[in-house]
């Protein structure tokens, strides 16, 4: 029995430098999506809804790519070939998606784009978690969030430097202008180089080192599911209750993705209770049913989390061309400067969010994983809300400084919160799980967001950020039940 070897600075910088690559696509495709959908024809009130086909992948893919990968030794190693593997099929989706001719094909690549970068994001994180001992696995997550901001700051305002040296940021209607395009080639190069950058020069501990060593988390007992039908009746009855609800209302037909979420995880959970099989499925289920304390009171603080993320990719566009540059018409250069600019304001909290990345572990230190997590949250919830005061849109640069802190610390503190109480053999299915958490908030904020602007904000997009400030508050308070990793009952 031993303990993992303290890696060097290095070590972990090539072990984290593909999420470089990752989340340069990851931010072209928040940055721009929502522009080529408008450009393509969309209504502003059908984007959320073309949206959900990002969540959802990672819902599916997640689990699955985590399952199988805990059960995965080959040339390559344990993690390795689906880094591969979604960094080439990514790859090609980016360069693809500026060149789709109609509405419906740029919304698949946004499946495909989103299921590629889910198969190579998840082992991206089980990798920290299977090659850094304990107290280095902050510093290691915080090294992801650096080069998430790092990559991120270049890819969200590529479109506007590119406008700067002279490229075509206009173009006829229907069609995505030069800047974008050119914009998603660099970022199908970038992706793939960086993935396998890390390949190249990381190596894994082979599955019988991995149980050898002695902070490794033993597997629970297993846990008794009998009982899963309960909340999967709940769930069904909820489900039931959207749906009347939809049709009594007339409700925006977002909200059947809702229902269909309810209902899909009530048959999933009564077929657990009543199941004797041992399966893929079976596993998945009955681990998200028995997960550890620790996990369950995180649930909430990412579900508020990544709503209000999901709320800003989604509307930020609209909301300042609106609001702040007063102009609606995709084919406008006006629109085309605002929505530029908001290529600028994501790099900028991605920027923020790569130097927080430096400070992140200094807080740690002073204050500890939750109450730094907390402060994270509350200086992201003042910006996101402050979109509603500001009329100049160069002060939202100030703005993204909250929201850069609290990208970094959402990126990075749940999961040393969390790693550290998951049992080794399962460490990928558990982070494919924890991405449940992830997903759902984005699906219900497909759901609800373009209804409540309609019932409670007159169409107005500049309210969905306020209320993401509202969600990141929210999720700070929710943060204060979480126990700290050397709490005995973080492991459940």
């Amino acid at each position: 029995m031993r303990e993992r070897s303290t890696l060097s600075f290095w070590q972990i910088w090539n072990m984290c430098f593909g999420f470089l690559g990752l989340q340069f696509g990851l931010a072209l495709q928040n940055a721009n999506v929502s522009r080529i959908f408008q450009t393509l024809g969309a209504n502003l009130n059908d984007i959320p809804a073309l949206w959900i086909a990002a969540p959802l992948t990672g819902l599916i893919v997640q689990p699955i790519v985590g399952h199988y990968s805990d059960r995965t030794w080959n040339r390559l190693g344990r993690r390795r070939p689906y880094f591969l593997a979604g960094a080439v099929f990514a790859s090609l989706a980016l360069l693809w998606m500026p060149n789709v001719p109609a509405l419906w094909m740029a919304a698949g690549l946004l499946w495909i784009l989103d299921a590629s970068i889910n198969v190579s994001m998840e082992p991206f994180r089980a990798l920290v978690g299977d090659q850094l001992p304990t107290r280095q696995r902050p510093a290691g997550y915080a090294m992801q969030s650096f080069f998430i901001g790092a990559g991120a700051v270049v890819a969200s305002m590529l479109p506007w430097l590119l406008a700067q040296f002279g490229v075509a940021n206009v173009a006829a209607d229907g069609s995505i202008p030069d800047t974008v395009k050119y914009a998603f080639y660099g970022g199908g190069a970038v992706l793939l180089g960086a993935v396998v950058w890390t390949i190249l020069a990381t190596r894994e501990y082979t599955p019988a080192q991995l149980l050898s060593f002695t902070d490794n988390v033993p597997e629970r007992p297993p846990v008794d599911v009998s009982r899963a039908g309960r909340p999967g009746l709940v769930l069904l009855l909820a489900g039931a209750v959207v749906l009347v609800a939809i049709t009594h209302f007339a409700l925006e037909r977002e909200v059947y993705l809702l229902a269909g979420g309810l209902i899909a995880f009530g048959l999933l959970f009564t077929w657990l209770g009543r199941t004797r099989s041992h399966g893929m499925l079976r596993e998945v289920m009955g681990d998200l049913y028995g997960m550890p304390v620790s996990m369950r009171r995180l649930a909430g603080v990412q579900l508020f989390s990544w709503f209000a993320l999901f709320a800003m990719w989604i509307y930020t566009t609209a909301g300042v061309t609106q609001t702040i540059y007063g102009i609606a018409d995709t084919g406008s250069s006006l629109y085309n400067e605002g929505a530029n600019w908001v290529g600028v304001l994501f790099g900028a909290y991605n920027g923020f969010g790569a130097l927080a990345a430096v400070v992140i572990p200094l807080m740690v230190r002073r204050w500890g994983l939750r109450i730094s997590h907390v402060v994270n949250l509350c200086l992201g919830g003042a910006g996101l809300l402050s979109f509603l005061y500001i009329r100049d849109p160069h002060w939202l640069l100030a703005s993204m400084v909250g929201v850069g802190f609290a990208w970094a610390s959402i990126l990075s503190l749940p999961y040393a919160l969390l790693s550290d109480t998951l049992p080794t053999a399962k460490l990928g299915v558990y982070m494919g799980i924890f991405n449940f958490f992830i997903v759902i908030p984005q699906v219900l904020a497909a759901s609800v967001l373009g209804l409540l602007l309609r019932l409670c904000f007159h169409n107005q997009p500049i309210w969905a950020l306020g209320l993401g400030g509202a969600s990141l508050l929210i999720a700070a308070l929710c943060t204060l039940y979480v126990p700290e990793p050397d709490d005995r009952t973080a492991r459940g």
